[in-house]
């Protein structure tokens, strides 16, 4: 089984946004799955409100990033999904 990061891109326009307002949304997560398309699903039915109006916020590559996760690399945090109002 592979492990899967996803996050929000930090491309998006305005209007074209899932997690615009930030409040009661998910931003980020890590997901062990088979296949990226597996990965997207789980993030889905895990999602907070920026699947309310977008249903594919996590299945879309167009809204959000899903890289798999290498044992390689330098060493340091993962991930960090820090919000503060």
């Amino acid at each position: 089984m592979k492990l899967w990061i996803l996050a929000k891109r930090d491309d998006l326009l305005p209007g074209h946004d899932p997690w615009s307002p930030w409040y009661d949304k998910m931003f980020g997560l890590v997901v062990r799955a088979e296949t990226e398309q597996k990965a997207r699903e789980v993030a889905n039915e895990k999602s907070g409100d920026e699947t309310w109006e977008f249903k594919d916020a996590w299945l879309n590559p167009s809204y959000s990033t899903c890289d798999e996760l290498h044992l390689d690399g330098e060493e340091g945090a993962i991930i960090i999904d820090f919000r503060q109002a």
